[in-house]
């Protein structure tokens, strides 16, 4: 078992092309099922039964594994046995009659409209640094791109005067508009701001860190938590809080969830859904308010 575990973190790596913490992952989810197997004394994958694994699975839930936890197991258990199907090693797959546990699905965490202006208002805009980082948030809020998609975008993907970005992700590419806000803060950074952080003419990603270079994601990271403690905002802020802000403020001012989940780039709506549960107790008590027979 061990040579084919070994064989399958290598086809993660070099043609899946995974980072290594999520083939260590990987490998951590496959050992513990091995060791499962060999501790029922079973060698073999070839005599792997359903049972096997329907026992490993129960075996996690006695440990107080979280189903989301079990879930995690199973998938990469699943895409093992893809790769052995795949190798002509086994030619059936014995969890395909498995069904994963049921996750319940938490609702994001999203900002109010007064928490993103008290963070929109907390860089410095007398320095570089500040105007960088009042753009980058408010391009996150204008735009709704996730933070990796925003690191990554360059110099001619930003158009100002058409008032558009344009973001890239797993091969999929999407236009985007930008509001006023994004557009002006954008405009002075490239004007007074990214000119303080050039340490190469020909580098041409759009946001730059204090080398030169463009900033990563953990950079981002620390800064935005730095400007929720500067806004006293108590909710645990992370770089895709403001793209989940950027979704449920839409649909609760009224925009169609096509049109969302185009924006946020969802290749199924029913990802885009779930924004809808966090609007309806606002929508409720608007309507509570304004209705003259509520």
């Amino acid at each position: 078992m061990e040579t084919w575990l070994n064989q399958f973190m290598t086809y993660l790596q070099t043609e899946k092309g995974l980072a290594k913490n999520s083939i260590d992952s990987y490998r951590r989810d496959l050992l513990l099922y091995v060791d499962f197997l060999e501790s029922k004394h079973v060698f073999d994958l070839k005599k792997v039964k359903e049972d096997d694994l329907t026992q490993f699975l129960y075996y996690l839930k006695e440990k107080g594994r979280a189903a989301s936890t079990i879930s995690r197991h199973l998938a990469s258990i699943r895409s093992f046995y893809s790769y052995l199907l795949r190798e002509q090693v086994l030619y059936r797959d014995p969890t395909i009659h498995l069904e994963s546990p049921k996750v319940e699905k938490k609702l994001p965490k999203i900002l109010t409209v007064n928490e993103v202006e008290r963070l929109m208002s907390s860089p410095d805009l007398h320095d570089p640094a500040g105007l960088r980082d009042k753009a980058m948030l408010e391009l996150l809020y204008a735009s709704g791109a996730k933070v990796s998609e925003m690191l990554a975008v360059d110099l001619e993907e930003v158009n100002l005067e058409l008032g558009y970005v344009k973001c890239t992700n797993k091969n999929r590419e999407r236009i985007i508009p930008l509001g006023k806000y994004a557009i002006d803060t954008l405009g002075s950074y490239l004007l007074k701001g990214r000119p303080g952080f050039i340490k190469d003419k020909d580098e041409q990603a759009l946001f730059l860190n204090q080398q030169g270079k463009r900033l990563s994601r953990q950079g981002f990271w620390k800064l935005i938590k730095k400007y929720a403690d500067k806004a006293n905002i108590s909710k645990d802020i992370t770089p895709h809080t403001l793209r989940h802000s950027f979704a449920a403020h839409l649909l609760e001012n009224g925009a169609d969830l096509r049109s969302v989940q185009e924006m946020l780039g969802h290749a199924d709506i029913s990802t885009t859904q779930i924004y809808t549960q966090i609007t309806k107790p606002r929508l409720r008590e608007v309507y509570s308010k304004a209705h003259p027979r509520a």
